[in-house]
């Protein structure tokens, strides 16, 4: 099974620039979008209903245009979740969980944090609930797969400037710690699971300093595993040349 991973910055400009038409050409089981700033009838049918795909999403209800979600499977989910279940953190458009029977399949954008204090507070609270959520499949012996622009690079190998950026919101201690918390829960970061080492390898860049064209990134864009499923991934690729956002799409194939 393929699945690819994007935040889109906007599904209505980056489908006008193309980019549908390679995600399609990839052939991928299921593909994930995040930031989609767009509500489901302001889309064309090719973005609604793709040919052999059936597509589901999560659009926020407080503020036209921004976050929001989007999932397309060839397989149709035994049952969806379209919230956390915590009201005040449900109302961005930020989560789509769908249950299949071999495992539970999470496309989740997280808050930036950055702004004012409350945001920050927001953020953490989210990562709390979140984690809450994806222990409980787990307890219930579920096998889950949650992938999305997570907002934080854990390391200083998955940041290009971590000096500089060691008060910057998105590398906090504390957003690091909860992604300790994420593995020592028994998740898996598939990336850095399969290269322990490598650096250089980033899924957003600043575009307003040009920083793509000189690599300066940030890794912010994953895919988690449960621990039990691991096993079975057969690889990982970041698309770091696959332009049409200020993040690149990335992509799992798991033998399920």
């Amino acid at each position: 099974m393929k699945i690819i991973c994007w935040n889109v910055n906007g599904i209505r400009a980056w489908e006008k620039k193309g980019c549908m038409e390679w995600v399609l050409e990839q052939q991928p089981d299921i593909f994930c979008f995040q930031e989609t700033k767009a509500h489901p009838d302001q889309l064309s049918q090719e973005l609604l209903s793709p040919a052999g795909y059936t597509s589901y999403f999560d659009h926020a209800r407080t503020k036209k245009g921004y976050s929001g979600v989007a999932v397309y499977t060839k397989k149709i989910p035994k049952k969806i979740d379209y919230a956390l279940g915590v009201l005040a953190l449900d109302q961005e458009g930020r989560f789509l969980a769908l249950h299949f029977d071999d495992f539970v399949f999470i496309d989740c954008y997280f808050p930036n944090g950055g702004g004012l204090p409350e945001r920050l507070e927001y953020k953490l609270e989210y990562y709390k609930a979140f984690l809450s959520y994806v222990n409980k499949l787990k307890k219930a012996g579920k096998s889950v797969i949650f992938s999305g622009d997570l907002n934080v690079a854990h390391t200083e190998i998955d940041i290009a400037r971590p000096k500089e950026n060691k008060d910057h919101v998105g590398f906090l201690p504390v957003e690091r710690a909860w992604v300790d918390g994420v593995i020592k829960s028994g998740f898996v970061d598939v990336f850095r699971k399969r290269n322990p080492e490598l650096k250089d390898a980033y899924t957003w860049w600043d575009m307003k300093s040009y920083a793509r064209d000189r690599n300066i990134g940030w890794r912010i864009d994953y895919f988690f595993v449960s621990e039990n499923i691991y096993p079975l991934v057969m690889d990982m690729i970041i698309w770091n040349e696959v332009f049409g956002s200020d993040h690149c799409p990335i992509e799992l194939s798991i033998d399920l």
